[in-house]
């Protein structure tokens, strides 16, 4: 399946099979514990789709758009949209969701835990 394919816009949200749960979250960097996290969600809230909404990010590493084809790489993903602005708000309200998972301070978390881990390299390696 061509990933990009599952990645909706505000002109094409399809009725989508449900129950249906959205993951909001950065996906920057993308990690195995993004993949285990959305697993996780999908398999306790019994949603027949999952669709992940990724989030801008201030400190971002990867463009919005490349962290979206990302995240519908992955199998447990069945449709990603770019959550920016009036559309995202148009996307959700389309969706009607049975329920929603919020990543977002767990991603904040992981990324400041990188930042710090290449800054301390950064400093063993210049002394």
């Amino acid at each position: 399946m061509d990933t990009r394919s599952k990645i909706l816009t505000t002109g094409h949200v399809p009725s989508l099979p449900g129950p249906l749960v959205v993951v909001t979250g950065y996906f920057d960097v993308l990690r195995a514990e993004h993949a285990r996290a959305l697993a996780t969600v999908r398999q306790s809230s019994g949603a027949a789709t999952l669709v992940a909404a990724v989030l801008p990010f201030a400190e971002e590493v990867f463009d919005i758009c490349e962290r979206a084809r990302m995240v519908a790489a992955l199998r447990v993903v069945d449709y990603v949209f770019i959550a920016s602005g009036a559309d995202a708000a148009a996307i959700l309200e389309g969706l009607k969701p049975q329920s929603t998972a919020d990543l977002r301070e767990e991603d904040a978390r992981r990324n400041r835990q990188i930042a710090e881990h290449v800054r301390r390299r950064e400093n063993r390696n210049s002394t």
